[in-house]
């Protein structure tokens, strides 16, 4: 389960997981990022995960196929989650992703305004 941010506006998608993410769930998703990169060509995303986040296995598979596609509209990417493998598992990516030219950072949830201000900048 998801719900978009009201602080999302122009090229910024900021989305909240609550509990497992569906596939179906995950295609509103990327139908949302692709709209927003329509209108605006690149996009900063701030996902903020709560301790019962997950994802079936059908749209980690969909997301992964959707980002390597996408990653010349992609600028940003914030991570808000207290889990310290997560934090460690976006440090690794964030090497790749700057080989590529996209930004990634780990925020804890203490942190997510400061998460919003990096994403606004």
């Amino acid at each position: 389960m998801y719900t978009i941010l009201p602080r999302s506006q122009g090229p910024i998608l900021g989305v909240v997981v609550t509990g497992k993410i569906t596939i179906d769930q995950e295609r509103e998703l990327i139908a949302k990022a692709e709209e927003l990169i329509a209108a605006h060509e690149k996009i900063n995303v701030l996902v903020a995960l709560g301790k019962h986040a997950g994802i079936s296995m059908e749209a980690v598979v969909s997301d992964i196929k959707w980002a390597l596609t996408h990653m010349k509209q992609l600028n940003k990417i914030a991570i808000v989650t207290d889990s310290k493998m997560l934090a460690a598992l976006v440090a690794v990516d964030a090497t790749f992703a700057k080989m590529v030219g996209i930004q990634e950072k780990h925020f804890d949830r203490d942190e997510i305004d400061i998460a919003w201000h990096w994403i606004e900048s």
